[in-house]
């Protein structure tokens, strides 16, 4: 990876924005706790300063100029670093442990900053100095301070620290986000390679996991479920057309194969009326079978999905079971009904009403003569459960499925009218729902349930 793309990377650039914020945030801190301990020591050594010129000032008003001679010399023996002169007017150094009198100028309140040679094991070092000055009797100044070079030497480390210490935070800022970016390249890069893949038209390639947790393996996890959905979607339209090309390639053939036939044969007026007949049940049989098909399509591309509200399924159910009675009677099978009431759900009526059509279509044409239908509607938890179960010959475990599928019709059903496609659609609306769509068998092992499952939803 070359540097100039690594710097151009946004990973980059939001790192090194979060390292100028940091250290920004770093500095200020640092400022002030150097601001907050210079200045504390500043105060103290004032602090120090003042008691001391009280203490001295208070000797001199008590005993005289003699006594406080006699202080200051004690305590130059003691001084540490402490500083103590006591000067004429013009300067002649009266008692003290400093040899001359300062040339730097007090300010209105009688501070200056100077300074002065201390001698040092060697030789004499120049030191820094912080005092105060006052004058005894018009006749003398005096001079307390304090030797501040420990306090300086403390400043300049301060400073020199605050100094690496950003220094050190800008490096580490720098080298984290060229490592930072270099590893969301790494993880963005396996992304890009497998999209390239996928574009040129390899759709088995995935997005590695790497099992950290982390958001580049949820989006990986996304990506790879969009991915396989995707992939689903192009085998099944894959399949569709195969589908569409076989199983509706019989009846367009039997259709034309009629009309030839008629007219080849020209049996006349009533003959011809016949195949007109047979031509326009077969064209109806084929625009049922666009139409399923493009449902499907509406209900999987979620064209529909604005259109749902809160429904009774229950109402739903018993509008199906009441309008397919006289179907049951005609096919000499028993159609009942169990449906609870408040069975809300958010939903589309139309394509729910559809979905158990079908499902009653199918029961009432394989239970058979004598068979027996039920529908039942119950909430089982947080789940509606639309069931309907016949005594049919039911399906296999291993095709239930597979018949799912469009255009998938069993050997046993061959012979029935139908393309193929109802079960398909029941599938459909039920993840349209978010929903299920199982099938199982009767509790006494022959026969089918088909069940549709969907999300309760209180009504308001």
């Amino acid at each position: 990876m070359s540097i100039l793309r690594l710097l151009n990377t946004t990973t980059f650039r939001l790192a090194l924005i979060y390292m100028i914020f940091f250290a920004v945030s770093v500095l200020g801190l640092l400022v002030y706790v150097y601001w907050s301990t210079t200045g504390f020591m500043a105060r103290q050594t004032d602090a120090t300063v003042t008691a001391e010129i009280k203490g001295l000032e208070e000797q001199f008003r008590t005993d005289g100029v003699g006594r406080l001679i006699e202080v200051i010399q004690r305590r130059r023996r003691r001084a540490g670093d402490s500083l103590y002169l006591l000067a004429q007017v013009d300067g002649t150094p009266v008692a003290g442990n400093l040899n001359v009198w300062p040339e730097a100028t007090a300010d209105d309140q009688g501070w200056m900053e100077f300074t002065f040679e201390r001698p040092a094991e060697d030789g004499e070092r120049t030191h820094s100095a912080r005092a105060q000055v006052f004058e005894v009797q018009g006749t003398f100044r005096l001079l307390v301070g304090r030797d501040i070079e420990t306090r300086r030497q403390i400043e300049r480390t301060i400073r020199t620290t605050l100094g690496w210490a950003m220094a050190v935070t800008a490096a580490l800022g720098l080298v984290g986000g060229a490592l930072l970016a270099r590893y969301m390249m790494g993880r963005l890069d396996e992304v890009n390679r497998t999209a390239r893949r996928i574009i040129d038209g390899d759709l088995s390639h995935r997005v590695p996991v790497r099992g950290s947790g982390d958001e580049i393996d949820q989006l990986a996890e996304n990506l790879n479920a969009m991915l396989s959905q995707i992939e689903r979607l192009m085998m099944g339209m894959r399949q569709v057309t195969d589908n569409i090309a076989h199983d509706l390639r019989s009846p367009l053939n039997r259709l034309r194969n009629r009309i030839e036939v008629t007219l080849i044969e020209q049996e006349g007026a009533e003959a011809y009326e016949a195949a007109l007949r047979h031509t326009i049940e077969d064209a109806d049989d084929l625009i049922k079978t666009f139409n399923a098909l493009l449902s499907i399509a509406q209900i999987e591309a979620g064209a529909l999905r604005d259109e749902m509200t809160v429904i009774d399924v229950g109402s739903v159910a018993r509008d199906l079971v009441e309008l397919f009675e006289p179907a049951a009677e005609e096919a000499a099978a028993r159609l009942s009904a169990n449906i609870s009431n408040g069975l809300g759900a958010m939903g589309n009526r139309e394509l729910i009403s559809q979905s158990l059509a079908n499902l009653l279509d199918n029961a009432i044409k394989y239970a058979g003569n004598s068979g027996e239908v039920k529908v039942s509607a119950t909430l089982e938890g947080d789940e509606i459960h639309l069931c309907v179960s016949d005594t049919g010959p039911g399906i296999p475990v291993e095709d239930r499925t597979r018949v799912m599928e469009r255009f998938v019709r069993l050997e046993d059903s061959r012979n029935a009218p139908g393309a193929g496609l109802g079960l398909s659609l029941v599938a459909a609306v039920a993840r349209l729902h978010e929903g299920r769509f199982e099938l199982s068998e009767n509790e006494n092992g022959g026969g089918l349930v088909a069940s549709l499952i969907l999300p309760y939803r209180r009504a308001d």
